[in-house]
């Protein structure tokens, strides 16, 4: 399908998201549009004059052109609305991107998506809890969507490659425009693992401006939302009310109640969010919508060893029969042959070095 029509249309003066797509809807393509009369055209619903008139003498075709050469250049593909490959969860929203510009790929396995987002000003708290999430959700073949930036973001796509899984990074710029320049490797590896996506023609900056524009389409893509530490004025907080929009599940992890970074998802919880402290929350909430879905963890996936947390010897005897899977207490003590109250000594530990976390019933995981 030729991408130049649409392109064209989409920079058509007066033509927006939504009057975009009630005009698709109504005459098929934007071939059709372009050559529609124009007492046809008055007829869809929020047509005006302006609009109109801009359509019927549109000359944008050139422009079209050199954005697809631009995007060609950057290693980029145009994915169109009607394409197998666009994300069928942004397709039903109110105003999706009649295409989107893509390194990677698209797959149609990324109908399974969550969203992970946060302040770019990040705790080492809240990167940890976000990588931890990202990986356990990832690992079960979710595709972890974000937008690239400093903080919670760069943290989500890092824990969805540390599990070898999909994720999807996107962008407030152009395909084209690396931003922030210290992601341009990670940015590689998310093409290579998923796709790095933009609405937003090549060359364009990262201006303010075009963020929440962008945080509909990571909402869009998800079936949930996760919100890991927010300022309260935080455009995550933006990503939320889309989800909200959009009929999507919103999550929050709690932070401590005197930092400036939690003031947003604290607040999102007052107002109905769902509290969550790990990935099992999330996925035991969305399991009617992720039934037939998930898949078990990969055995081969890479974990975190102990040397990532500096443990002393007996942690580490400990640790190492610690896995992905929750493992009740007693069965630790008797894979490791420690004694039951060392082994709570030694887990406590663990606990407030990151290496593991409990859930319900004396069962433990690993942290990361």
């Amino acid at each position: 399908m030729d991408p130049r029509p649409w392109i064209a249309l989409n920079l058509t003066p007066g033509v927006g998201k939504v009057f975009y797509k009630r005009l698709i809807n109504r005459f098929g393509s934007p071939e059709a549009v372009f050559s529609a009369p124009e007492h046809e055209l008055m007829r869809v619903d929020g047509a005006r004059r302006a609009a109109v008139k801009a359509i019927m003498s549109s000359d944008c075709m050139g422009k079209a052109e050199d954005e697809i050469a631009k995007a060609d250049k950057a290693g980029a593909k145009v994915v169109l609305f009607p394409d197998e490959a666009y994300p069928s969860n942004l397709r039903n929203i109110h105003d999706p991107p009649p295409y989107l510009y893509v390194k990677g790929d698209l797959l149609l396995e990324d109908k399974v998506a969550v969203a992970i987002v946060g302040s770019r000003m990040a705790t080492s708290y809240g990167r940890q809890v976000t990588r931890r999430i990202a990986r356990d959700i990832a690992a079960r073949g979710i595709t972890i969507v974000s937008g690239g930036a400093r903080g919670i973001d760069t943290e989500s796509h890092r824990g969805a490659l540390a599990a070898k899984g999909r994720t999807v990074a996107v962008l407030g710029c152009g395909i084209d425009v690396t931003y922030p320049a210290e992601n341009e490797e990670l940015f590689g590896l998310i093409a290579g693992s998923g796709a790095v996506v933009t609405e937003y023609p090549p060359g364009t900056p990262p201006e303010p401006n075009n963020f929440p524009p962008r945080n509909r389409i990571i909402s869009g893509m998800s079936i949930g939302v996760v919100v890991i530490e927010a300022a309260g004025d935080s455009g995550s907080l933006i990503t939320a009310s889309y989800s909200l929009e959009q009929g999507r599940e919103v999550y929050a992890v709690p932070g401590s109640v005197v930092s400036p970074t939690s003031r947003g998802t604290n607040s999102l919880i007052k107002k109905g969010a769902k509290l969550v402290e790990g990935s099992e929350d999330i996925l035991m909430d969305l399991f009617p919508a992720l039934k037939g879905y998930l898949r078990e963890l990969d055995p081969e996936a890479p974990a975190a060893t102990s040397h990532d947390f500096n443990l002393e010897p007996d942690e580490k005897a400990l640790y190492e029969h610690i896995g992905l899977d929750p493992e009740h207490i007693d069965a630790l003590v008797s894979k490791s042959g420690i004694s039951a109250s060392k082994a709570l000594s030694l887990l406590l530990g663990l606990e407030m070095k990151g290496a593991v976390r409990q859930i319900s019933g004396m069962k433990f995981v690993r942290g990361v």
